[in-house]
């Protein structure tokens, strides 16, 4: 008898309840959410259930530019919030004081965290750049001892040196004959991904050859990283049933880590191999000999643990995704700003050509001769104005444009924005160098010059300008970056003026490097 006046009553309340009335009811949800908002929060409507989605959806074709406008709007922080139960919320940022507290002052709050680990895990697994803790602070000092040595420095500059004079410049000086244009943003891609190779593994794949084959591995690493970042724009039920059930991107991104963990493991064992024989191992300078190396010195020394095979793979590839993207990225730009900017190229050639005037003999027949020239690690270190026009194209254009960590534990920036536990907080590089109150009212413009005091070259503030993380972070292959595309751009501009093709739109790609989205199509013209 009381079952059934319970299910009258609401049988009589459903009754009474119209559509009209729902419709209305939702709606006052609306407006009050919207009016809340305005008065307490700042940046985007973060409406109910669907957060902050459809400001992001609108603006998906210029979202770096539309994150940047918002940022200068609300004083360099905002919140936003995923679809309601997907667990996405958190904060925004490009005030360097929040980025230092984040980065260096409460480091141990602001990890990586579990949702990008998560995410990169099945390519990068434990490596040192999808590690927290004491696992990255172990793989970290590993790789200040394989990389800051003069044995690895001396390999490369000389990889370098030998990639950019036997096959770069070759492969454009066929290009500059043929008159056609090129997509110089692939050109690049493959130069520094055979560079890295040859870093990493001491392997070189070959992506530069004569005729631009096509290299499985280096394909297999370009879909693993797209198919990755996928994972980053899907809600994490969908991508892991498909992953679970082998179907979609998730099929084709384990086909590609299958290859890629085929050559890692093959490289691993074939270097093991030639571990018993130490003249030969001891001949080889890269990272992947050197850890070997280590590994032989913890077994004679009898103490210490030993690499496992699958860290060495993992170290490895970590090392292939920071470099193969971000200095061919960086050049890219570089290449596109002065071109527009004829002004800043002609003072770079200038340069060049005075300290190539300087070299002891006959100075004039080896100007005449530039085909010959092979920069000197002294030479590249003495080009101040080139280091000044690539930090400043960096700047504009980070390679990697918004960074990202997780909470922890509640905390307060110094700006006094409340940080959740498990926030997720982005700090955007591309908007801070467009922000007045971080760069001045030139921000907006490619000047160089401001790296530059009494003709020397100066760093800036490493949390203003993030281009190489910063903190106990801070990327330990910035010197080794700056070798690099010093020696390409100054090889390239020296011999031909890249011209890039008219009408060619310029844009970036919204991803997590900042490749353009069409490529960057020129001509080479030899000077």
């Amino acid at each position: 008898m009381g079952k059934s006046l319970v299910l009258n009553v609401v049988e009589w309340i459903l009754h009474q309840i119209r559509v009209s009335d729902l419709v209305l009811a939702l709606l006052g949800l609306f407006i009050f959410s919207s009016v809340h908002h305005r008065l307490t929060c700042r940046g985007p409507m973060i409406w109910p259930i669907i957060g902050t989605m459809p400001s992001f959806l609108f603006h998906v074709n210029d979202l770096y530019g539309w994150t940047t406008s918002v940022l200068i709007k609300c004083g360099g922080t905002f919140r936003f919030r995923g679809l309601w139960m997907s667990g996405s919320f958190g904060i925004v940022t490009a005030d360097p004081i929040n980025i230092e507290y984040m980065l260096k002052i409460n480091f141990k709050n602001f990890p990586k965290g579990q949702y990008y680990r998560e995410r990169f895990h099945d390519l990068l697994g434990d490596g040192i750049f999808n590690s927290d803790n004491q696992l990255w602070k172990e793989q970290r000092r590993i790789a200040t001892y394989a990389m800051f040595s003069t044995k690895f420095a001396d390999h490369s500059f000389n990889s370098t040196a030998c990639l950019v004079h036997e096959k770069l410049l070759k492969l454009i000086k066929k290009l500059a004959h043929s008159g056609k244009s090129f997509d110089f943003q692939e050109l690049l891609l493959r130069f520094t991904f055979d560079h890295i190779c040859t870093a990493a593994f001491g392997v070189d794949p070959g992506c530069l050859g004569i005729d631009l084959p096509s290299v499985p591995f280096a394909k297999a690493f370009e879909d693993a990283t797209e198919f990755t970042l996928n994972r980053f724009l899907v809600p994490p039920f969908l991508w892991k049933i498909m992953k679970f059930f082998n179907i979609g991107s998730e099929k084709q991104l384990r086909k590609a880590l299958q290859i890629i963990q085929d050559f890692a493991g093959k490289t691993v064992v074939d270097r093991q191999v030639e571990s018993s024989k130490i003249s030969m191992l001891n001949d080889r300078s890269d990272l992947l000999s050197r850890l070997i190396n280590h590994n032989q010195d913890k077994r004679e020394l009898e103490h210490g643990n030993q690499f496992s095979d699958k860290f060495l793979k993992d170290f490895c590839i970590s090392f292939i995704l920071a470099g193969r993207d971000t200095s061919s990225v960086a050049l890219t730009w570089f290449f596109w700003l002065i071109y527009k900017n004829p002004e800043v190229e002609n003072r770079i050639l200038y340069e060049i050509k005075q300290i190539i005037s300087r070299r002891d003999s006959k100075n004039q027949r080896v100007l005449n001769n530039v085909s010959d020239i092979v920069f000197r690690r002294e030479e590249l270190e003495e080009m101040i104005y080139l280091q000044a026009a690539l930090s400043e194209s960096m700047r504009l254009y980070p390679p990697v444009p918004v960074d990202f960590k997780e909470a922890v534990e509640d905390d307060i920036f110094p700006d006094g924005t409340m940080v959740k536990k498990k926030s997720r907080v982005l700090f955007s590089i591309f908007a801070m160098a467009r922000m007045e109150g971080i760069w001045g009212k030139d921000c907006l413009d490619f000047k160089p010059e401001r790296w530059i005091k009494e003709g020397r070259f100066v760093s800036e503030n490493q949390f203003k300008y993030v281009v190489f993380n910063a903190g106990p972070r801070v990327c330990l292959g910035k010197k080794f970056a700056y070798m690099q595309m010093k020696m390409v751009a100054a090889s390239i501009i020296l011999r031909y003026k890249v011209v890039v093709g008219h009408g060619h739109h310029v844009a970036p790609k919204v991803t997590t490097t900042l490749y353009m989205k069409n490529g960057l199509l020129v001509t080479f013209n030899p000077r």
